[in-house]
């Protein structure tokens, strides 16, 4: 970028259409090779490191002066220090013990005892705890056998439920790897294998994965909108995909081997097998340019529903549709049909990235990925990086105005706002990139102003992205997993833990009572979804 030489600006009188032509190309050639020359850093630093060598530091600006000032630049003002408000700390505390001490030194004669000043200290008791449960055996004079029984807690397993609970924590919520815990629990004193580590981590979870399907039911059905998000998960040494769907109320992971839009149509239909030819699915397929010929076979069928995939399949075949894009755009019509024909989105409006698996049903665009386009343009000379400056100040102000509207729409005039949109997204500047990202950016204009149709949707997707970051961690610590009942654990904890903490649930305590109690005392987590969407003022 030091050596490239700087684009002047051109007076106007001067900008004929050759000229105009010509600046371009060079714009476009100087970006092109500004991209070069990082991926050639890049590929330096991966010889580097392949070499034993460290690849070049990167040095972030510090924030210690951001945190002296506000957000408007003037200083913040002076407050109580953190933690200053003066409340009882041992007030909500469970006193297990009580120890009288007496003075050291001998009590004269005569004195008044005045009470005592509590002094609370908290501290933790980790000790093993072994059972042996001696069962009795009894003969009838029939000759029948009588035998005692194990607590049902207990499952048949040699490890109490408190022990599996706290596996469990420590794995999916402190993010302890399997090689670490062995070797903490022996330290313990706990004559454990990592083979029955393994086996408490991936089996015998049943109930809670069938509420953990359950979830994505009652928060499909129950909210306005959800947000979605995926990334990579690897598994069985291959790399395969993770996806998030979520708001406040929940959150839900899957784990495949694809992210494409056949991948999330079935994982919308909420473990759902059927395909449903419906006038939308036949709709969907003309509109993605299936030939007129094969939707009006498939039309014959209309109404028609299919058990499974195997009779899907069946029925294209016999009306002969074979090539593979014509059966994808087929399938993805009929899965389409079926998340429709169960009510469970029927007014969701689904809020992404822009990735293209999701640009279904009632769709809005993320308004944080939408200026981060702007805000990675690489400018060539000062000219261009005031252009970018102003547009994006032009975004966030935009920004800010519709964040205004959602908490009051009767305030604000929707037409403005989206006159607004047209004038900031079809202006022309003098960088010709910058206005070629713009006019992309407003074919997207419906999605973008899809608040101010449904203003409780929010205008980004941080929550999913906060969410999906545990699994990212995860995988980072970890890696990929090994056996599907490791894998569909995976999904089935992430998706229980991050619930649990938008639902102001222990998952410590969860996990007590799900797994250590024979009696739950927390409902299922779909019930408690659907409770809270209906509660007064969500």
């Amino acid at each position: 970028m030091k050596n490239l030489p700087q684009i002047p600006d051109i007076p106007e009188e001067e900008q004929t259409p050759l000229v105009n032509v010509l600046v371009g190309l060079l714009e476009q050639y100087s970006t092109r090779i500004v991209l070069l020359e990082e991926t050639v850093a890049g590929l330096k630093d991966e010889i580097n490191i392949l070499k034993g060598e460290k690849k070049r530091p990167k040095f972030k600006p510090s924030g210690m002066d951001e945190s002296s000032d506000d957000k408007s630049g003037g200083t913040a003002k002076p407050g109580k220090r953190a933690g200053s408000k003066k409340e009882s700390k041992n007030a909500k505390l469970d006193i297990h013990e009580d120890v009288i001490v007496s003075p050291s030194s001998p009590i004269p004669p005569g004195s008044r005892f005045k009470g005592y000043r509590d002094f609370v200290v908290q501290d933790l008791i980790i000790s093993t705890h072994n059972t042996r449960y001696r069962l009795q055996r009894w003969i009838t004079p029939e000759g029948e056998t009588l035998n005692g029984e194990l607590p049902m807690v207990l499952d048949g397993r040699h490890f109490g439920p408190e022990l599996v609970r706290f596996i469990l924590y420590q794995y999916h919520h402190c993010q302890t790897t399997q090689p670490l815990l062995l070797e903490q629990l022996r330290e313990y004193g706990i004559d454990i294998s990592s083979g029955q580590i393994d086996w408490i981590l991936s089996k015998g979870h049943e109930q809670l994965h069938a509420e953990k399907d359950a979830l994505l039911e009652a928060g499909l059905a129950s909210s306005s909108y959800v947000t979605v998000d995926d990334s990579g998960a690897r598994h069985k040494g291959k790399n395969g995909y993770v996806t998030h769907i979520g708001n406040d109320l929940f959150a839900w992971f899957k784990s495949t081997a694809s992210k494409s839009r056949l991948n999330f149509l079935d994982i919308l239909r909420a473990g759902h097998k059927d395909y449903w030819l419906s006038p939308d699915a036949i709709q969907y397929m003309e509109h993605n340019k299936l030939p007129l010929v094969q939707v009006n076979k498939l039309r014959a069928h209309l109404g028609k529903g299919f058990e499974n995939e195997t009779q899907w399949l069946e029925c294209l075949h016999s009306v002969n549709i074979r090539g593979e894009r014509h059966v994808r755009i087929a399938t993805e019509g009929a899965l389409f049909g079926s998340v429709l024909k169960h009510g469970f989105c029927n007014d969701l409006v689904i809020v992404s990235d822009d990735a293209g698996q999701f640009n279904i049903l009632e769709h809005a665009l993320c308004w944080i990925h939408a200026e981060r386009l702007v805000h990675k343009m690489l400018p060539l000379n000062e000219s261009h990086r005031q252009e970018i400056a102003h547009v994006r100040d032009q975004i966030w102000l935009l920004y800010t105005d519709l964040k205004s509207f959602k908490d009051n729409p009767d305030a604000w005039d929707k037409d403005t706002l989206s006159q607004r949109f047209d004038q900031i997204f079809k202006q022309k500047t003098k960088f010709a990139t910058l206005n070629q990202l713009l006019k992309r950016i407003h074919k997207n204009k419906a999605e973008l102003l899809k608040v101010l149709q449904c203003p409780d949707i929010p205008l980004h997707t941080n929550g999913s992205e906060t969410d999906i970051r545990d699994y990212v961690k995860k995988r980072k610590v970890s890696g990929g997993t090994r056996s599907d009942d490791g894998q569909r654990s995976r999904d089935t904890f992430i998706s229980i833990k991050k619930t649990c903490r938008k639902l102001d649930i222990s998952f410590w305590d969860f996990l007590h009572d799900r797994i250590c109690t024979a009696e739950s005392t927390i409902p299922q987590l779909s019930d408690l979804v659907r409770a809270r969407a209906c509660a007064p003022g969500y």
